[in-house]
């Protein structure tokens, strides 16, 4: 009996699909365990950035909740000898009536009732915070979190700003070059003549302090390494036989550069992304502590930092472990994500399994 033959345009449905670019990267992904944690981690920080900005977190960080430099709760209150111990009692004369010499002494007793009212009125500091407190009773849980928003948003924001302008222009200097790669060349160098340093503080002073100023300064001022690398990958591939392919297909330049090669070397560009997430956030830090940074009214880890500097050689080092602590985790699992997206997005790896 012979077998009957599929109708004609009948889809055979055993055929393998190939996998999608990302759907593939994706799957690596997860099958990294230190870079999936490390991701879960910066989800969680940026879920703790997300309750700041709403204000559910950190909405009362100004306030003084605390008595000045209030220790952490697990070391406990500062202890106090009671007041007054081993002072000198002055003897008490007899009662005498000074209504006669000033007219306003029978009114002392009630003022002094109506201060001690107020005074039981007011919350009372509190002895220990649960991360401890700074110079003026502010929590420092409080501060860290809200300084968690700031410095973050700056690092990361900056970064993709400065990433966004070294990526397109290094992809048009790379693929097109000749006259556009000559003129971007003139602009790179322009750029890397001048200090860096020189040229933070060049735009500080024109652009002013604040959050917007500060992802300005470092967007313009740290795009040019992602620049040189995106130039030099853009260069290698556009002489690919995959994009030479794409061109005899009638692909439009545009859809050769970001269809076929920016995808190709995407993990170049999020490693050297995440070093200026890190490198800018460290930036912040500089530009806070000298006076550049954020404004007055804000907080950072920057400023909280700079704050810590005249409290450690008190003793109260809670400020300075609090900022060091939130800063040194969110860099290195912000970090090691990066560097798992990196690996599974290479194509060298990828053409291994």
């Amino acid at each position: 009996m012979s077998a009957v033959p599929a109708p004609c345009g009948a889809r055979d449905d055993a055929e393998p699909k190939s996998e999608g670019v990302w759907h593939a990267a994706w799957r690596r992904f997860r099958g990294d365990r230190v870079g999936f944690w490390s991701l879960v981690v910066v989800a969680a920080f940026v879920l703790l950035i997300a309750a700041a900005a709403s204000g559910l977190l950190a909405r009362d960080w100004q306030e003084e909740v605390g008595v000045p430099n209030a220790p952490p709760t697990l070391l406990g209150a500062r202890t106090a000898g009671p007041a007054g111990a081993g002072a000198i009692e002055a003897p008490r004369g007899p009662d005498v009536d000074l209504s006669d010499i000033d007219p306003l002494a029978p009114r002392y007793g009630e003022w002094d009732e109506r201060a001690r009212q107020y005074r039981t009125q007011e919350s009372p500091k509190q002895e220990t915070l649960p991360f401890g407190g700074d110079r003026f009773g502010r929590d420092v849980l409080a501060k860290a979190i809200k300084g968690t928003e700031i410095s973050v948003f700056v690092g990361v924001a900056a970064a993709l700003c400065a990433t966004l302008i070294g990526t397109l222009l290094g992809a048009l200097a790379g693929f097109f070059g000749a006259r556009v790669g000559d003129l971007l060349e003139w602009v790179y160098n322009v750029f890397e003549s001048i200090p860096n340093i020189l040229l933070i503080f060049a735009f500080a002073a024109v652009v002013g302090r604040g959050v917007e100023s500060v992802v300005v300064i470092l967007a313009l001022t740290g795009w040019t390494g992602m620049y040189r690398q995106v130039r030099a990958e853009f260069m290698k591939h556009a002489t690919r036989e995959y994009v030479r392919s794409a061109e005899a297909i009638g692909a439009s330049a545009s859809s050769r550069m970001f269809r076929h090669i920016l995808p190709n070397v995407s993990h170049v560009i999020l490693v050297r992304m995440s070093l200026l997430a890190v490198g800018f956030i460290k930036a912040e830090v500089i530009l806070s502590y000298l006076g550049l940074g954020v404004r007055v009214d804000q907080v950072s880890w920057g400023t909280m930092l700079a704050e810590a500097q005249s409290e450690l050689i008190l003793g109260y080092w809670w400020q300075l472990a609090t900022a060091t602590l939130f800063m040194a985790v969110f860099v290195t699992a912000f970090s090691l994500a990066t560097d798992a997206l990196r690996d599974a997005l290479d194509p060298k790896l990828r053409g291994l399994e």
